[in-house]
């Protein structure tokens, strides 16, 4: 059985192979040291759009930071293994809507990649499950997202909107205006989200 990696080790690993240090992957990715530092040795992920930054500054795929093994062929994932699959969660664990401390984990965004062992792919899909307090800073970067809601009440922020998205409900954006999703009735999210970011 394959070893799993996080993306934080991935991109240790890339930086290695690769000969940039962690300064200059904070210079051509325009991200702190520091928050490097904490993707890398305690698995933070704030939002998705560092690892996109990251990604770039690497000159690889968002895919690369999440992938296992590489199957050219069609990735089949059968319903429930998406469960054993959790890639990666982001939010702001540390502080709650009200300034209060959460638990790590309880209070983000859970990512379960249901393509990660395809290969040479440009789209990312994703079942996300948004924990009813879930925090996270609006994000931006490259590409385009596209969301259906399976269950609960979505909050979607995009620029200066915002909008409410029941189960069966879909929403397709360009992912350069900030943006990020919640829940909107302090329930549980679940939705099927898909992300493309041009080569």
């Amino acid at each position: 059985m394959a070893v799993k990696h996080t993306p934080g080790e991935r991109i240790a690993e890339l930086r290695k192979t690769y000969s940039i240090g962690r300064e200059t992957l904070a210079e051509r990715s325009g991200l702190s040291i520091e928050l490097i530092r904490r993707i890398e040795e305690e698995g933070h992920i704030p939002d998705l759009a560092p690892l996109l930054k990251i990604a770039r500054a690497l000159g690889v795929r968002l895919g690369t930071l999440l992938d296992d093994h590489e199957e050219l062929g069609p990735v089949i994932t059968r319903a429930g293994s998406a469960e054993a699959t959790v890639r990666f969660v982001t939010g702001l664990p540390e502080a709650g809507p009200s300034g209060a401390a959460g638990k790590a984990g309880h209070q983000g965004l859970n990512f379960k990649a249901l393509a990660a062992d395809k290969g040479g792919r440009h789209m990312e899909p994703f079942i996300v499950d948004i924990e009813p307090e879930a925090v996270q800073e609006k994000s931006t970067h490259e590409g385009e997202e596209f969301i259906h809601v399976l269950s609960g009440k979505l909050s979607l922020e995009y620029g200066k909107a915002s909008s409410i998205l029941e189960a069966g409900d879909s929403v397709y954006y360009d992912s350069i205006v900030p943006h990020r999703v919640l829940s909107a009735d302090n329930k549980p999210v679940r939705i099927l989200a898909v992300i493309y970011t041009p080569v």
